[in-house]
């Protein structure tokens, strides 16, 4: 796909992830439509930002735990431009132990409506617009939590409900690639420990976690370090321009933090000889 003048919907764009993302796009003159809800000290610095790509843009605030905010957005899209061309499905609530403590049915609520409920009746809102593009593609973004669970030293990280709702995201991934087969492919990043998502530059990793905790977790990562929003943001582009055959797929954005609990000891010599 040739980004330039595609019409593309980022949510969770005020910071983060979600803001690189919709700012990569920009540069590529993708015509915008950004969805922010919450971290309201940070919509001045969102506005200037994607102001000065001078790329076309809409900021909506919309709370997409809402069936009827989202249909709303989904409405401005189809006045706006008839069609969508590239869905960002980067909502989410990190729910993080050392944070939030003792695990409350609030809490639950709260990440299932994010992280999970919200993505698909975006997809939903959205879905007849998808069509409409001769070449379309959603990106779930997802977590680790899915294959982890609160285990190890992610159980520093992640709760249940979090781990729950992320392991139905690859559903929604591989249903809605067969729904929009062939003209809107839909893939799935899971990620890590990234910058602003479970490390540097969240409340959790800055106040929350020991040093001594933080070291684990790095140390349970192959690369040997956290992600950046960079590191995102390039798997984005891959999927986006150049894996038109790539639908239905999860790629694992780790850093190897999923293999790093398990060693790899030397290969015995055996009891038989050649």
């Amino acid at each position: 796909m040739v980004i330039k003048n595609k019409v593309a919907l980022v949510l969770g764009a005020v910071k983060g992830i979600g803001k690189g993302i919709g700012l990569a796009l920009a540069k590529k003159d993708a015509r915008l439509v950004l969805v922010r809800h919450d971290w309201e000290d940070a919509f001045a610095q969102m506005e200037a930002d994607f102001s000065a790509t001078k790329a076309e843009h809409h900021i909506i605030t919309a709370d997409l735990r809402k069936v009827d905010q989202i249909k709303q957005v989904a409405d401005f899209i189809r006045d706006r431009y008839g069609r969508l061309d590239i869905l960002i499905n980067n909502i989410e609530r990190g729910g993080w132990p050392v944070v939030h403590g003792s695990y409350v049915e609030k809490q639950w609520d709260l990440e299932m409506e994010t992280t999970l409920k919200a993505k698909r009746w975006v997809f939903d809102a959205v879905f007849s617009l998808l069509q409409k593009s001769d070449d379309a593609v959603v990106i779930n973004l997802s977590s680790v939590a899915a294959i982890t669970g609160r285990s190890g030293p992610a159980a520093l990280v992640f709760n249940d409900a979090y781990a729950a709702a992320n392991r139905g995201v690859q559903t929604f991934t591989e249903t809605w690639a067969r729904m929009g087969a062939p003209n809107v492919r839909v893939n799935e990043i899971m990620l890590g420990l990234f910058e602003t998502r479970h490390a540097q530059g969240t409340r959790g990793w800055a106040q929350a976690l020991a040093p001594a905790e933080k070291k684990a977790l790095v140390d349970h990562t192959l690369a040997g370090r956290t992600g950046t929003v960079a590191d995102v943001v390039k798997a984005c582009l891959f999927m986006i321009e150049d894996a038109p055959y790539m639908t239905g797929s999860v790629l694992r954005l780790d850093g190897g933090f999923v293999l790093a609990g398990e060693k790899v000891p030397p290969m015995p010599g055996g009891i038989l000889s050649l």
